[in-house]
């Protein structure tokens, strides 16, 4: 039997084959295009473009695995997303994103509506602006005649289920990112919903990651090459599902992942709620599991803006080369990766990103060295929230673009100080999309089996004790700069 994952992403939806044994058999990749900001802090996609590239990569696994091959699907995607559909299906604006900034106001309605307190308790988070729930407020306030014709509500990665089944279902751990789910119980908030408007007859059904949906339409079939009737399997959202791919499924080891945002996930036996509202408190993908989550908003973002913009065109190779070259503590140039407004520990749309101690000796590799140790310190906060909280942090795997970077490894082993795990095979959420299809269809009788069997670690760095001790001395600086500065961040607009 053989499992494909499916992850649409911002950048880019992948797929991946895997067998029982975990092993690879076929990847693929397609670019999305970049997505649309027509105003500072907003961010919207098309969902016919995440289609479009599922649909190219599907066709290239089949053609080169066959189709008979394949045993069930499993999906994955970024989280938080707004795809409103009308009574014909189809969609009726762009899709607005996890990263969109402009539901402040909508924010402060619902802890009005709510209370603070409340919040925690029913949904387990608090009113924040890249979920979902403020989106749908603000095209219900903004855009009201986009807003009647609503009939149907879906996160991106269940858009392409739709397209591949016909069913209108999510996941719980998907859901979760709404601000609609009741976190502790795995299901709608009948309270939330009712409090803020919502007919529920617009969400869809929701089921346990393992849980089968559906299964490949006839029409799916002669657009994809796919087998009609090959199972489709719930899957998760990007985070769980990616926590998955790294074999995250029991308290004690976390893992630290680096994409164009940065996410700390541990798992936990029982909710654990975080009445601050610093850290986010999900499903799990395992049933019967949740997770805390802290996000850093512009984690591999920063690095890809510090490129683009100062990086004379070059890619991250040689960038990352020169960084190697400068000690740790990148001679006290400290940066502040608030690109995108920031979500642990602030919970600030208003963030805004800041190079801090720079001199005339500094150069672009202390530069690009501090956007890195920057980033790290940024996750280092998720981590210091989790101790508080009461988690035990034993092991540490790293995930994402950040972890195929030699110098980035280590300067996070650095920064947390403890030594940090790297996978034979970190193919990230669609890779854990593909198990959860795996179990789904009773390859394997558990996620845990699942993991044990496909899950392999590949090296362990440890950290330096000198650069550890400095870096504790530029994280320990790093934490008093937000509180500094945040007086002049409201300069400019939001």
């Amino acid at each position: 039997m053989n499992f494909l994952g499916i992850d649409v992403g911002t950048g880019g939806s992948r797929a991946v084959l895997i067998d029982e044994n975990g092993a690879m058999l076929a990847c693929e990749t397609a670019e999305h295009p970049l997505f649309a900001s027509p105003e500072i802090g907003w961010a919207e996609q098309a969902p016919e473009d995440w289609w479009n590239a599922c649909l190219a990569i599907i066709r290239k696994i089949v053609e080169k695995a066959g189709a008979e091959s394949i045993t069930a699907i499993g999906f994955s995607g970024q989280m938080h997303g707004s795809v409103l559909l009308d009574e014909s299906d189809k969609p009726l604006r762009p899709a607005l994103l996890w990263c969109d900034q402009r539901t402040s106001k909508q924010c402060s309605d619902i802890t009005e509506s709510i209370g603070a307190e409340a919040l925690i308790q029913l949904v387990s988070n608090p009113a924040v602006t890249g979920f979902t729930l403020p989106k749908l407020l603000w095209v219900r306030e903004f855009e009201p005649e986009i807003w009647c014709r609503v009939k149907t509500i879906l996160l991106p990665k269940d858009y392409i289920r739709f397209r591949l089944s016909g069913d209108k279902a999510s996941d719980v751990a998907d859901a979760s990112g709404t601000l609609l789910f009741d976190v502790q119980n795995r299901r709608w908030s009948g309270q939330m919903l009712e409090t803020l408007e919502i007919d529920p007859k617009l969400l869809p059904k929701v089921f346990e990651s393992v849980e089968v949906t559906g299964s490949i339409s006839t029409r799916a079939s002669e657009e994809t090459g796919l087998k009609a009737g090959t199972i489709i399997v719930a899957g998760a959202g990007d985070n769980a599902a990616g926590a998955i791919g790294m074999g995250v499924t029991r308290p004690g080891t976390v893992s630290v992942t680096i994409g164009t945002s940065g996410v700390v996930f541990g798992v936990t036996e029982r909710p654990r709620l975080d009445l601050k509202g610093r850290i986010h408190t999900l499903c799990h993908a395992v049933p019967g599991r949740w997770h805390n989550t802290g996000v850093t908003l512009a984690a591999g973002l920063s690095l890809k803006w510090f490129r683009d913009n100062f990086g004379g065109g070059k890619n991250y190779g040689p960038l990352t080369e020169e960084a190697e070259t400068i000690s740790s503590g990148a001679n006290g140039a400290i940066w502040l990766p608030y690109l995108m407004g920031e979500r642990t520990p602030h919970l600030d749309p208003k963030a805004r990103a800041a190079f801090v101690g720079l001199t005339a000796s500094h150069t672009r590799a202390h530069m690009t060295r501090a956007v890195m140790e920057g980033v790290a310190f940024s996750l280092r906060d998720s981590l210091e929230i989790f101790r508080e909280l009461g988690a035990a942090i034993e092991r540490i795997r790293l995930g994402g673009g950040g972890a195929r970077s030699r110098l980035w490894r280590q300067i996070q082993a650095d920064v947390y100080g403890q030594p940090v795990e790297i996978l034979e095979a970190d193919e990230g959420a669609a890779f854990g999309a593909a198990i959860l299809a795996g179990v789904g269809a009773g390859a394997w009788s558990s996620v845990d089996e699942a993991c044990g069997a496909t899950i392999r670690v590949a090296e362990m760095i440890e950290p330096g004790r000198q650069s550890t001790e400095t870096l504790d001395r530029n994280y320990e600086a790093y934490k008093q700069l937000y509180s500094l500065l945040r007086p002049a961040m409201d300069i400019g607009g939001v």
